[in-house]
């Protein structure tokens, strides 16, 4: 007993208050307006309209968070937050965050009585219909949506760049490519390559945005369409990035089924989103995603790449493999 301390529950169990300083500083626009160059706390606390009282304590606790540094009273963005932080930058991920923090942190202090109930604890709790029809039906809440997809997904999209032998394959559809994040990615590192996204029709125009401002508007192309009830394009590569966990388990061998369908033999699919590993003992973030899916949606859950390979392999996919990608994120390839 006399080696046992509480200081990991107590952490835990505090985490919560350095996630919304976190949001609260991309919220205030903390990391955009240091971004222009490192400022004293009284310049910084005026600029953003902060109250004197916390003022200090609220910068300095992101010091001690690693997300701002200090050389005496002048505070400065880490290199990751300026990179991922700043909105000028096309690196800007913090759309995943304003999400979180104008969505979904409110809606996680209800997950004790969706484990009690299995129901979802969002928009569709006030009877604000499902996760996508709220989303997709509010252009405001839709393009942040859309932005912190991509935010969620830069990583792992860079890494897939990389990683899959793209120089075996002509063309490729990002099949709910939302704002068009692993497109851009893909195409960037493998010139040889075109293709573009699959999404709802109100999608199109900020998908074709983004794409035309890294200039690739010639390459990548929009198509607009349902992947529930419409055929799936055909490509010689089809991906599917953080869609399968939002569904039950029969909409996702669905989804895989109309996906083997839409490939020529060798064509190859691309599931990724943090995988469990096959333990369910270390993502600790891809089990807290799951919980997340049952927070969001009526049936969805995350699942490993055993699982997902096992599904692949039921609808006709004659080879898969689990490769890691970063961090969390890792892709399940099933070759027809």
């Amino acid at each position: 007993m006399a080696d046992l301390f509480p200081d990991r529950i107590v952490e835990l169990g505090t985490a919560f208050w350095g996630a919304k300083t976190l949001l609260s500083a991309v919220e205030l626009g903390v990391f955009s307006e240091l971004a222009q160059g490192p400022l004293d706390g009284e310049t910084l606390r005026a600029r953003l309209g902060i109250h004197p009282r916390s003022a200090r304590d609220f910068f300095d606790a992101l010091v001690a968070l690693g997300m701002l540094v200090r050389e005496r009273d002048r505070y400065a963005n880490t290199a990751e937050t300026d990179l991922f932080l700043d909105p000028a930058k096309p690196s800007y991920m913090g759309g995943l965050l304003e999400m979180l923090n104008f969505r979904l942190y409110g809606f996680w202090a209800s997950l004790t009585e969706a484990l009690r109930t299995g129901q979802p604890q969002n928009e569709a709790k006030s009877g604000g219909g499902d996760l996508f029809a709220a989303l997709y039906s509010d252009p405001v809440r839709l393009r942040l949506f859309l932005q912190a997809m991509t935010g969620v997904s830069l990583g792992a999209a860079r890494a897939m760049a990389q990683k899959f032998p793209w120089r075996s394959y002509q063309t490729f559809i990002d099949v709910g490519a939302a704002q068009g994040g692993l497109p851009v990615q893909v195409a960037l590192a493998n010139a040889h390559l075109t293709g573009g996204g699959f999404d709802l029709p109100v999608v199109g125009p900020i998908f074709q945005e983004y794409v035309a401002s890294f200039g690739l508007s010639d390459r990548l192309h929009f198509q607009a369409g349902d992947f529930f009830t419409d055929p799936l394009p055909g490509a010689d590569v089809l991906v599917m990035g953080h869609i399968l966990h939002d569904w039950d388990l029969d909409e996702k061998r669905n989804l895989l089924r109309k996906a083997h369908a839409a490939l020529e033999r060798g064509g190859a699919l691309i599931v990724y989103e943090a995988i469990i590993d096959d333990e369910r003992r270390r993502n600790a973030f891809g089990l807290l995603m799951s919980l997340n899916m049952l927070i969001e949606t009526r049936g969805g859950f995350d699942y490993t790449g055993a699982d997902c390979a096992g599904w692949m392999r039921e609808v006709g996919f004659r080879e898969t493999s689990v490769v890691h990608l970063v961090g969390n994120d890792s892709m399940v390839v099933g070759i027809k």
